[in-house]
């Protein structure tokens, strides 16, 4: 039974976020390296994306590579920078064909010139595609852009540009990243670690953590839909009791 007939597609999450963890434990459990592992989860992202579009989710973000990645080893760097942008022009008809519009967040500029180029280059030719955004976290940290926010907000002030009365969720909502996204509503996480490991710190306040033990290789379009059927069989109090809800 395809397990999609079992979500409620009036409840879907408006933004699902998902930490693709995994590739070097499954690239160890084939005796290969790490890198074979990240070259492995082009179909995993890929059916991620489709599956989130077809049941109306309207952005899916993807921690693709964190400001603390670049301290691994400079042969994984590389191989995952030449990895990014072969995808990206690999699946750009995939983009097209199901309405991606391709969005990027994090310190883009410390990218290899050729990975920021193919970058650029997708988000343009797709950035009138309407039925899902989907964003890379690249040289991401939640922290960092945290602080790059207050900063600007703080410029703001001295400059007389804005009061501190003003400041308030929206004014920080506003600087961040992810300005144009809705709010986290569900995360995931594969390979069984139980961490959010620096990813949408402020975004996912209120979101619905989902961790599952499958290595991200191996995360197919039953394993998506599984996240999402228990994301809708939780009660989102906000705050609130259950009685409140309910009325």
């Amino acid at each position: 039974m395809d397990k999609k007939l079992l979500i409620d597609l009036d409840r879907v999450p408006k933004h699902v976020a998902i930490i693709m963890d995994g590739n070097g434990r499954w690239a160890k459990g084939q005796g290969m390296n790490r890198v074979f592992g990240h070259k492995n989860a082009l179909t995993s992202v890929r059916q991620s994306i489709e599956t989130a579009a077809e049941i109306g989710v309207e952005a899916i973000t993807l921690y693709a590579f964190s400001t603390e990645n670049w301290k691994r080893p400079k042969f994984e760097v590389d191989a995952l920078m030449r990895l990014l942008v072969n995808s990206l022009k690999k699946e750009y008809d995939t983009f097209q064909k199901n309405d991606v519009k391709v969005n990027a967040v994090g310190n883009i500029e410390n990218l290899p010139q050729n990975a920021q180029k193919t970058l650029s280059e997708v988000i343009e030719k797709t950035k009138n595609n309407k039925r899902i955004v989907m964003t890379l976290a690249l040289s991401y940290g939640s922290r960092e852009e945290i602080v790059n926010a207050i900063k600007n907000i703080s410029k703001k002030v001295v400059n007389k540009e804005l009061s501190l009365e003003e400041i308030n969720e929206n004014t920080i909502n506003n600087h961040l990243y992810t300005f144009n996204l809705p709010e986290v509503d569900l995360m995931i996480r594969t390979s069984g670690e139980h961490r959010i490991s620096n990813f949408l710190l402020w975004q996912m306040a209120y979101a619905e953590l989902y961790f599952t033990d499958v290595l991200w290789p191996d995360f197919r379009r039953e394993h998506f839909c599984n996240a999402i059927i228990d994301y809708q069989n939780r009660e989102r109090r906000f705050g609130k009791t259950s009685e409140q809800i309910t009325e």
